[in-house]
Formats: C-alpha cells, structure tokens, sequence
C-alpha cells in the first residue's frame, strides 16, 4: 500500500460477523481493565490499559506503517517519549551526543533531568560530520538527532551520520517531529529509533498532546516495552483516537503546508524588512540540496525569520500580525507563530541561547491550512507597522 492508503486503512477493519456494531472507524475503548476468562489468560491480549489498549494500538499500528517500522509505542508526550527512550537505553556514566541546535525542552530534558543520573551531553555542529567523529568516545552510547531542527531548521545527513553510528556500535535516535513519515522515513535511512511529538503534525489540529517511539530491531523494542509498562506515561484512549484520525490526513496536509510555506519563505526572503529566513526549500538554505535528497522533495511547515527590528518593534509586529495565532507548538490547521528566544527556548541558558543565534528578533512561522495569499496579505501589513 502507498502511504495516504496505509494512512487510512491501517488498523480500521470493521466487525462484520454481527457480534458488534461493523463501524467504519476503529471505536474509542475507554476501559481502564479488561475482563480475563481465567488466572493465566487475558482477551486478545488486553488486560490493562497501562500495558496496552486497543485505540492505542490503532495508532501505533499507523504510525508504524508510515515509518516503514515494526513497532510504535505512544505516549502522553513528545517529551515522555523521549524520556522512556533515554531510561531504557542508557545507564550511569553513559554519554548522548546530541545536535546543538534543538528543541529547548529536549536539551532541558538532558542537561537539566538526566545530568542528574550523571549521564553526560555533549552539543555538536552536527552539519558537519567531523564533528561527530571526533566526539566519539567509548562511554558514547547515543547520537541524537533532529533533523529539521527547531528552531534554525539545519539539517544533518542521517544516513551518513547513523552509518557512523553503526560502525562504532553506537544507538541512533533521530526526533522526525519537523519532518513527519511523510517528508522521510529515519529507519530506511539507517536510524535505529525514531521518536515523535505527535502532538505537531501527526495530530494536527491542536486538540491532543502525544508522543511516540518507533522502531525494527526486537531486543531494543523489549527494552522500550519493559520500560514503557514500569513507568507508565501512556497515551490515553481518546487521545489516541485523535492522533489516529489526524494521521488519516496527513498526506494531504503535508502538501498543503509545505506548499504554502515554500510561497510564504520566497515572499518574505525578498522583504525588506526581513533580515534572514531561514527554509530548507530556499537555494539560500546552506543544506538545500541534501533537503532535496532527504526530504522527499517537500520541505517542511515552517519558517523561521530574523526581522530587521529591535525588540520592540518585534513586539509591533506580533500585535499586528492577523490570520497568526501567537502560541506555543506548531503543526495545525491554523497559522502559528513564536518568538524561541521566551518561548520553545525559554529555559535555555543565556550562553547557549548567544551561541546558536536565538536572538529576540528571531520568529518561527508555523504556516498552517489558510489561503496562502490571506498569509502573505496578513505579513505584509504586520511588517509594514514596522
């Protein structure tokens, strides 16, 4: 099956043998328990959902067909997701490397949580790939990636990088969040772990928070599992029904943000009032052809954009930014829109935050559904109050 058809057929076949209803969409099980004919047996494998559950499995079911995986496992947050993978991977003393340019709360899960277990970070320019060669150490037991990344939208080879990995018996994870399975798929290119904030474009309508981890290898997915039912930071039923129906249109959607982006970052690029945007789909962007490659041939939601303001002025122009909801996330229907520097990096040390160029003129569009020219129009008249 090709991927719109996987989308929807996946996991959604109805009853027809007249015992339930035959409805045309997987139902929402809302039971925390399920009933056991005897001591050693459960019900097609249900007994409580903590462990598994059959909405739960609809999605992960989706999801791990798009990736071209053998399992998905959901839950209640990107972060958790994040969170169970670094628990079931990693011990005392291990080392992550991990790109320097990612999301605040990624780095704020790693510097300022799992520092605690003495479990070290090292930030690197993973553009270039010398950087990651000469980090390797052999207490390295994950490179971690993102790729786009949030907010400066640099890209990494993947492949290249996971090859590496491979040769030194290194784990590869890669955050796919920006992208989705529809822009690319981390596990052909070579990625041993692929996690989500399904909460992004996976859902994408801004009603429900979710996270997942996807993978191939069986002894890794043991440990997942084992980790995954201890602590618990599932993805609860509705939820899961949520993510599932989004997945349904995410080709579509994907097309239509991609498309209104790549408009959006050519009309900004050649404003006056704009110092720098940054898009993958830009000649301009420094990874543009290995975008072209690695990404399908699409290029991504959003952009990012430096004004050629002070912050004050910043300020002007939010306020007089129509059709752009001023918000946290990105991923939906609606247009989106945010400063990292308070907002997705808010919990980043100053330092940091100097290093990697997240200045306060620095936004992130997130271009949703809408008619491209009402954006523009809306961009137009924001930055003209300027």
């Amino acid at each position: 099956m090709k991927f719109s058809t996987k989308a929807i057929s996946v996991a959604e076949e109805p009853n027809l043998s007249g015992k339930t209803s035959s409805d045309v969409i997987s139902s929402i099980h809302l039971a925390s328990t399920f009933a056991k004919p005897d001591f050693e047996n459960t019900i097609r494998g249900f007994g409580y959902s903590r462990l598994t559950n059959p909405t739960r499995e609809v999605v992960e079911s989706k999801l791990a067909a798009l990736e071209n995986a053998k399992y998905a496992i959901c839950y209640a947050s990107g972060q958790a997701a994040e969170c169970v993978s670094l628990l079931s991977f990693l011990k005392s003393d291990d080392e992550i490397l991990c790109f320097d340019d990612i999301y605040g709360g990624t780095r704020r899960l790693l510097s300022k949580v799992f520092n605690h277990f003495n479990i070290k970070v090292k930030y690197l320019d993973m553009t270039k790939l010398e950087n990651i060669q000469s980090a390797i150490t052999n207490k390295t037991k994950i490179i971690w990636l993102e790729s786009p990344t949030n907010p400066l939208l640099q890209l990494c080879d993947i492949k290249a990088i996971c090859n590496m990995a491979k040769k030194h018996n290194i784990l590869s994870v890669v955050d796919n969040t920006f992208a989705t399975p529809y822009l690319q798929k981390p596990l052909d290119l070579g990625a041993d772990v692929v996690v989500h904030s399904m909460t992004k474009y996976i859902n994408g309508h801004s009603d429900s928070v979710g996270g997942a981890v996807v993978l191939n290898d069986d002894s890794l997915y043991e440990k997942l599992r084992f980790v995954s039912n201890s602590t618990g930071m599932i993805l609860a039923p509705f939820d899961s029904y949520l993510h599932a129906r989004g997945l349904k249109t995410l080709a579509l959607r994907m097309e239509r943000h991609c498309s209104n982006a790549l408009e959006i970052a050519r009309f900004l690029e050649s404003h006056n009032k704009i110092e720098k945007v940054i898009y993958p789909g830009l000649p301009s962007h420094p990874q543009h052809e290995l975008a072209k490659e690695q990404m399908n041939g699409l290029f991504g939601g959003v952009v990012s954009v430096y004004l050629k303001a002070e912050y004050q002025q910043v300020q002007v122009f939010a306020k007089n930014l129509k059709h752009f909801i001023l918000a946290e996330s990105l991923g939906g229907a609606e247009s989106l829109f945010g400063c990292p520097y308070y907002m997705s990096h808010g919990s980043v040390d100053e330092v940091v935050k100097k290093e990697l160029n997240i200045t306060k003129n620095l936004l992130r569009l997130s271009i949703g559904l809408e008619d491209v020219e009402d954006l523009k129009e809306a961009l137009s008249n924001a930055l003209d109050k300027i």
